[in-house]
């Protein structure tokens, strides 16, 4: 039986440690959405002073037995696409660069970050081959699951305004990783929003998990604790009673989405937000 929320105010300031997010990664498919995808990134970006890289893999292989090199004509259409999504967008003085790379999605990002160092990946929620009763497409969802990098999932069509609130929902107030709480620092440091943390006892939690880890604490503007099944089940209760601007989880063995990580794409069943969704990770 599910037991009344415990909920206390806290007063919230900036935490004392300041983690500047430097690059963003927009990985671009074929979706209708792209476009304001993109969009929403370059705002974002423009407002915590980051640079964006617009990016797109694909695949292609040499026909055998032709002197047309196939490659390479994938690649320059690859690019002419990236140039002219870009050009139908508002830069906003943000600095864009483009990046095209033959192969796996996963594994180019994985390539780029050890290049550049990739501190967030902004994705739209569904990817190419969209069903309805899809919340979480197979490109997003097979970033949060096979990658270490953050992803900020953003709904179809939704227009960036700024972070006033986030509903922060968690199983554990334990966090091992120094770096899974960075993007959720820099958002405070930039916007000031109120920080609601729920922390959900799922039948399987510890009293190790009750006690939350003092960066959680800086952090908070409001701490909740409730009693639900799963931890979804938890932000459904406490959805409208914040209305927030974002949902943050944490994406880890005993976290969030703790079953659905195990395959790519997430059913609207299985979970859906209308807001964007900020999966922390961390190495």
């Amino acid at each position: 039986m599910r037991k009344e929320p415990n909920q206390r105010k806290i007063t919230n300031f900036a935490p004392t440690k300041f983690a500047v997010m430097k690059n963003i990664l927009v990985p671009i498919g074929s979706t209708e959405t792209a476009q304001n995808t993109l969009q929403y990134a370059i705002d974002f970006a423009a407002e915590i002073n980051a640079n964006v890289f617009v990016f797109r893999a694909y695949k292609a292989k040499s026909k055998a037995g032709t002197m047309v090199n196939i490659d390479a004509i994938i690649e320059r259409e690859t690019n002419l696409y990236l140039r002219t999504m870009v050009n139908a967008v508002d830069r906003k003085n943000v600095d864009v660069k483009l990046i095209s790379a033959k192969g796996n999605v996963v594994e180019s990002v994985d390539a780029i970050d050890n290049e550049i160092g990739i501190s967030l990946i902004i994705v739209g929620a569904k990817s190419n081959s969209i069903k309805e009763e899809v919340f979480l497409g197979s490109t997003a969802g097979s970033l949060v699951k096979q990658t270490d990098i953050p992803v900020l999932a953003v709904p179809e069509n939704y227009v960036y305004k700024p972070i006033s609130n986030i509903l922060m929902a968690f199983k554990s107030g334990v966090i091992k990783s120094k770096t899974a709480l960075n993007p959720l620092k820099t958002i405070v440091q930039k916007f000031s929003p109120q920080v609601n943390l729920l922390l959900v006892k799922t039948p399987d939690f510890t009293e190790e998990d009750v006690v939350l880890h003092k960066d959680l604490t800086e952090l908070q503007s409001s701490y909740a604790t409730t009693e639900n099944a799963t931890t979804f089940q938890g932000v459904l209760e406490h959805f409208k009673t914040h209305n927030p601007d974002m949902l943050c989880v944490f994406r880890r063995k005993r976290g969030f989405f703790k079953k659905l990580w195990e395959k790519n794409t997430i059913l609207k069943q299985e979970f859906h937000t209308s807001k964007p969704l900020l999966i922390l990770k961390g190495k």
